[in-house]
């Protein structure tokens, strides 16, 4: 993405009959537009993403005569849905966008030059320059999206999360006959009563994926938002596996991806029971409760084919996700900022290098920006630019290091001439 930037200054002089001397009347330029984005409630998913990945926001308009200021146009808004955290290394900073409006400028847009009017002075009262537009901010920024989902059903690929899903909610996730693994989380609305809980159908988990195996974080990251995991457990997998070795491989990565998925509460839902004897599911609940004890709230045998144990399932989950909401995004770590922190003369300092025989280099955010603002061909503009950088003290640290009078000076990559002897005016 990149920011709009800012508009160049004029330089214009009042001329009007019987106005003699009108005198400098140059506009500002408009400040260019920010890249801003924006949570949006009705979307659902980054899909837009994959059409379009570039976004450039409308410079600022330049300045005109009769002190007109250009335009500054509207910042650029980019959608993303509910859970998205965004990651601007530009600045070194993670968005973590959970309710409707909320924003987060990730990119600048450049601020305006100032027209000939600014820089008139009982010693300068026909200045023939004006500002130039500072450059915006450009640059990548990663978006992410974690689902904000009540209970999540957690597995292994073909334990039949999917099927449950539709079972208890009217999602309509792909369900076949045949073995294959959902690729996208999918959400369902459970209810009951006066409640209504968001259940999501995380994809299949495999070995290795908290270390990026399949689709690793992808998968594991939606369940961070979670308040309760149902572990959908298989008691006649297709492949023979061991129902046990199964149950552990996905504790395993839950475990290894930390963001807390350990704490979660569990419920372990025995599925497809239709495969098996009644006898030999009710005693794999037994077994199973017996073995886990207090790390699970529920046990409960289930068949999305037949509808057994699928109301006891819902029970469970009503009951066991705090009716109380989630934190909101001004609780939750990792908010986006409201303020930001000021520190005067943070960005003035410089430094001072020699960059060969009569040559010097000068470095620093305040001193490059003066620098970017003015036209280095025009004499007014350079004499003033002398003028700041000896008030700034770089004329004064550049004859400390050796500088004389018609050395060459760099600064932010462009060389030019300086005779600070010159009379200034």
């Amino acid at each position: 993405m990149q920011a709009g930037a800012g508009g160049d200054g004029s330089v214009s002089f009042r001329r009007e009959a019987h106005v003699p001397r009108g005198g400098p009347d140059g506009g500002d330029g408009g400040r260019g537009a920010d890249v801003v984005v924006v949570c949006d409630g009705s979307l659902r998913d980054l899909g837009a993403f994959r059409r379009r990945a570039h976004f450039k926001a409308g410079r600022g308009g330049h300045g005109e005569g009769g002190g007109r200021h250009g335009a500054s146009p509207r910042a650029l808004e980019i959608p993303v849905p509910p859970g998205t955290v965004v990651e601007d290394p530009l600045h070194e900073t993670t968005y973590d966008l959970r309710g409707e409006g909320q924003r987060a400028i990730v990119a600048r847009g450049g601020i305006g030059g100032r027209g000939n009017r600014h820089f008139a002075s009982p010693t300068r009262q026909a200045p023939r320059f004006a500002e130039r537009g500072l450059q915006a901010e450009e640059g990548w920024i990663d978006l992410r999206l974690k689902l904000l989902a009540d209970a999540g059903l957690v597995g292994l690929p073909n334990a039949g999360k999917s099927s449950l899903l539709a079972r208890l909610t009217r999602a309509h996730p792909r369900v076949a006959e045949y073995p294959f693994t959902t690729l996208e989380p999918v959400l369902g609305v459970l209810e009951g009563g006066d409640r209504q809980l968001v259940l999501a159908d995380i994809p299949g988990l495999i070995e290795g994926a908290h270390e990026g195996a399949g689709l690793g974080h992808d998968f594991l990251a939606h369940i961070e938002r979670t308040r309760l995991l149902v572990h959908v457990l298989d008691l006649a997998p297709l492949d023979g596996s061991d129902p046990v070795a199964n149950h552990a491989t996905v504790e395993a990565e839950l475990a290894g991806h930390g963001a807390g998925l350990v704490d979660l509460p569990r419920t372990l839902c025995l599925s497809k029971a239709d495969l098996v004897p009644a006898e030999a599911a009710d005693g794999a609940a037994v077994e199973w409760r017996e073995r886990l004890g207090d790390a699970v709230r529920e046990v409960v045998v289930t068949s999305a084919a037949t509808g057994q144990g699928l109301e006891a399932l819902r029970a469970a989950i009503l009951d066991l996700v705090p009716a109380e909401a989630p934190p909101t995004l001004a609780d939750a770590e990792g908010a986006v900022a409201v303020h930001r922190v000021y520190r005067p003369g943070e960005g003035d300092a410089f430094r001072v290098d020699r960059a060969g025989p009569n040559a010097f280099r000068v470095s620093g955010e305040a001193v490059e920006r003066l620098v970017a603002r003015h036209d280095l061909e025009n004499p007014d503009a350079l004499r003033y630019l002398e003028e700041r950088m000896r008030g700034m003290g770089v004329i004064r640290a550049l004859e400390a290091a050796g500088f004389e009078p018609g050395d060459d000076v760099e600064i932010a990559g462009t060389v030019f001439e300086l005779d600070p002897g010159a009379p200034l005016r």
